[in-house]
């Protein structure tokens, strides 16, 4: 085959590769059920024709003009095909977060003028349903699950006939390398969502670049981050090209059954993830007695020492080996005993987790990028020369970074967003002399390998006129067992603070041990054997920063921050200012 122009040519690419090979799996009834590339190419082709037949697609090829099309859905092969098909008609695809308010998604359905909306359940059609009545453009709703109000989205599959074909293959050949793909509406953790458009080109530059940098051959993966995430989207691309099979999760409380079934090779995810899976870990290792809790800790220290690119000695080396035999191999186990890497993005990852699970032959490869940026910009590789803990790895081929005088990173290359949607304001403040401005502060270490410090906006000046930096120091009190979240104040302020979310299975264990009856949140968090705990460990972590970043006061908070409470985006970044409203109390507590 020739290169690709368009994502949707990897079906063509597929079918002359192999017709009949696995391609796409899900569970259905309880049982996987395994869709073929040929079965998948089928399917794609009769939902375009439907699609084409309400009239949905490239009408003058125009970024107004050409039809949208939403979805809101968890993962599953219904997604892809619904992308696939949108693509080869000339529409465009517009995902939307499953946990999406109710006002932005109005925002984003009138934004993009969307004619039509798939769901994939009953939860996400009343949302629909509720934002129609304000989307004058929206026709119709169609549901992946068969529901009572909405059209299946199989009354749509219209048989092909060579009529059919033909017009399914004059649309397709309308779209170009360098045309619209999507428009993903980014969150962010201020104002109103921002419609990022990301061409063919964009995307397919970076699935390009990023083929040498992760594991070769066919890779079997299990997809659970959100598809309308533009990393597990990306990602899926890169599979597809390479011919790899992806099997969707049930959902995200099915990870750990699911990762034993399907004993992939690779996944992606968000270091929230891995930090829950991590503190999962040390809970059973807790619980442990004997000299099965010493050898496990022992093997947690020999880790927690690791390096990579360094040989710490045949002693190191040969202790290392027999905790990997005797305790690290239950842990590849619970993870399927089949990974060859994890991809980790969207967020800053703890270099404590990754060098812990990398000592453990689970290879954790921290990158970067934006949503603007398609996403990747940097990664590190699979081969061990190209990593370093602590950053996010070297710079991909065809991008270009470059630290500007106040240490943002600028970011030039073929993977920079052609702009945001109706909004010319937003992308000229953004990309200035074909420089995409990413708003994170960072350095090139040994000129090769970029390390994130901050967020250019999250970072404050104390009333002293010193800037402090919170984003290591959170990630740093993180390490704790004993401690979930936090946020690090200090603007305008003589001192920096905390507010800190407890890592309550842990607390709970503990304050049981020291004898304290209540074990209510709320009574905890107010208890003073537990402040005093946290006094120590936070005086603990203080001693690695300089005084002026060094935590002088805390607030211990009762409840986590999530998505569903508001204080975190879909991608899981901290809103700050929502943080700092709901606990207003304790700040005032903290400076009055």
């Amino acid at each position: 085959m020739t290169k690709p122009e368009r994502l949707f040519d990897c079906l063509d690419f597929l079918l002359e590769k192999d017709p009949d090979a696995d391609l796409l799996a899900a569970k259905e009834n309880g049982q996987w059920k395994v869709y073929s590339v040929a079965d998948i190419k089928q399917k794609v082709d009769q939902l375009s024709a439907g699609l084409l037949q309400l009239g949905i697609g490239y009408n003058d090829g125009s970024l107004e003009k050409r039809d949208k099309v939403a979805i809101i859905s968890k993962n599953r092969p219904e997604w892809l095909i619904l992308d696939l098909a949108v693509q080869q008609i000339g529409a465009v695809l517009v995902p939307v977060y499953p946990t999406i308010g109710m006002p932005e998604l109005e925002f984003v359905l009138n934004d993009a003028e969307v004619k039509l909306i798939f769901v994939n359940d009953e939860d996400n059609y009343q949302k629909a349903l509720s934002a129609k009545e304000k989307t004058p453009s929206l026709c119709e709703i169609y549901s992946f699950e068969p529901l009572e109000g909405p059209k299946h989205w199989e009354r749509l599959l219209t048989p092909i006939d060579e009529t059919t074909s033909a017009r399914i293959k004059e649309t397709s050949s309308k779209i170009k390398y360098e045309d619209l793909f999507t428009i993903i509406y980014t969150s962010g953790t201020t104002g109103k969502p921002k419609g990022v458009m990301l061409s063919h080109a964009n995307i397919l530059s970076n699935v390009i670049a990023c083929i040498p940098c992760l594991p070769q051959g066919d890779v079997k993966a299990l997809s659970f981050l959100p598809l309308n995430h533009i990393f597990e989207r990306m990602m899926t691309y890169f599979y597809l090209f390479k011919g790899s099979v992806i099997y969707y999760a049930e959902s995200m409380d099915t990870i750990g059954d699911n990762l034993k079934e399907v004993k992939p090779n690779i996944f992606t995810t968000v270091p929230r993830l891995l930090e829950k899976v991590y503190d999962r870990i040390m809970a059973k290792g807790s619980e442990l007695t004997g000299i099965k809790k010493k050898l496990f800790f022992w093997a947690h220290g020999l880790a927690t020492r690791f390096e990579i690119n360094k040989n710490q000695g045949a002693w190191y080396n040969l202790q290392l080996a027999l905790a990997n035999k005797l305790i690290f191999s239950k842990w590849r186990e619970a993870l399927g005993n089949n990974l060859l890497c994890i991809v980790s993005g969207g967020a800053a990852c703890q270099v404590r987790l990754i060098r812990i699970f990398t000592a453990a032959r689970i290879p954790i490869m921290e990158g970067y990028g934006l949503t603007e940026t398609s996403p990747v910009i940097s990664v590190n590789r699979f081969e061990e020369t190209d990593r370093l803990f602590g950053s996010v790895g070297p710079v991909i081929d065809n991008v270009e970074v470059k630290i500007a005088g106040d240490g943002e990173i600028l970011c030039k290359g073929p993977n920079i967003m052609m702009g945001y949607y109706k909004r010319p304001d937003l992308t000229a403040d953004a990309i200035k002399d074909g420089w995409f401005y990413t708003g994170d502060i960072g350095v090139l270490v040994d000129n090769k390998f970029l390390k994130i410090t901050d967020r250019k906006k999250e970072m404050f000046k104390t009333s002293g006129g010193k800037y402090v930096a919170p984003l290591p120091i959170e990630n740093k009190l993180k390490e704790s067992v004993y401690i979930e979240q936090a946020m690090v104040l200090g603007a305008d302020k003589k001192f920096v603070s905390a507010l800190i979310v407890p890592a309550f299975s842990a607390l709970e264990e503990w304050a049981r041990k020291q004898g304290i009856a209540d074990t209510d949140r709320k009574a905890l968090v107010g208890n003073s054997q537990v402040i005093q705990l946290y006094k120590g460990i936070v005086e603990g972590f203080n001693q690695e920063f300089s005084h002026v970043e060094q935590v002088k006061k805390f607030e211990l908070v009762a409840n986590e921050w999530s998505i569903d409470t508001g204080e975190m985006t879909p991608k899981l970044s901290l809103k700050r200012k929502v943080v700092m409203e709901k606990n207003k109390e304790a700040i005032d507590k903290i400076y009055g």
